[in-house]
């Protein structure tokens, strides 16, 4: 069975302050008819955004946003748990960091972990583990993040659900003409150079990190797929229906 990491960013999660309900609920019925055919992990950003309904503190203090998440991500688990219980679904938390992926060792111990979640019919929820480690909530990594885990899980592909919900010729918000690029085998070095442009108040990274989430599982021939997160019919087309009609897909197939 095709083992796939699906990534949904808070931009994607969250509105007005909350966590965006619906959207929520509209992924996970997404996810349940993935995983007919499919494992599926789930990478879910939110957990500062989370925290943030709770305590109104300024997020632009690293440490107010660790203490953010430490709230919130109690609260995003029991909300995603509380949907996933609707179909019987059990799931589970792990809280990883980009360095858990540097030492083999511990990569291991984190397949392991999801093998077994997996094999049980339980759905791995990841995320980074904001309230111990700077790196992330700095940088706004967790597209990278998401890539470490499809790579070091042995998975198939990465889809990654986002405000931007496709990779395009020329940037859309400021060219009108703009066109999708609906394949791309490689990347240039001068994209992956260009300075990170996020549109979300809890959104830290842009097309950039996915760009570079994309070349990073291309080097080891594993596809991405990078789409819309508030429409989902364009990967519900492409995953249950095996129809490209939006999004693109990284791959080195031809």
């Amino acid at each position: 069975m095709r083992r796939v990491v699906v990534k949904v960013g808070s931009a994607v999660l969250t509105e007005n302050d909350a966590i965006a309900l619906e959207r929520m609920r509209t992924l996970v019925d997404f996810l349940f008819e993935l995983r007919k055919t499919n494992e599926v992990i789930l990478v879910s950003s939110g957990a500062v955004a989370a925290g943030y309904t709770e305590l109104k503190l300024d997020r632009s203090v690293l440490q107010n946003k660790q203490a953010l998440a430490s709230i919130g991500q109690p609260i995003l688990m029991n909300k995603y748990s509380k949907k996933f219980a609707t179909y019987d679904i059990l799931t589970a938390q792990i809280l990883v960091t980009a360095a858990n992926f540097n030492i083999e060792d511990e990569s291991r111990k984190i397949k392991d972990t999801v093998d077994t979640l997996l094999s049980n019919g339980v759905i791995p929820i990841i995320n980074e583990n904001d309230a111990t480690t700077t790196k992330e909530l700095v940088v706004g990594d967790n597209d990278q993040l998401s890539a470490y885990v499809a790579k070091h899980t042995a998975s198939n592909l990465l889809i990654i659900l986002s405000d931007i919900d496709a990779y395009y010729d020329k940037d859309p918000r400021k060219f009108s003409d703009a066109k999708i690029l609906k394949i791309v085998n490689s990347i240039d070095k001068e994209e992956l150079e260009k300075e990170a442009n996020p549109n979300s108040t809890f959104a830290t990274g842009g097309i950039l990190t996915k760009l570079k989430a994309a070349n990073y599982l291309l080097t080891y021939g594993i596809d991405m797929v990078l789409t819309s997160g508030y429409d989902l019919s364009d990967i519900k087309s492409l995953m249950l229906e095996n129809r490209h009609i939006g999004g693109t897909l990284f791959t080195k197939a031809g």
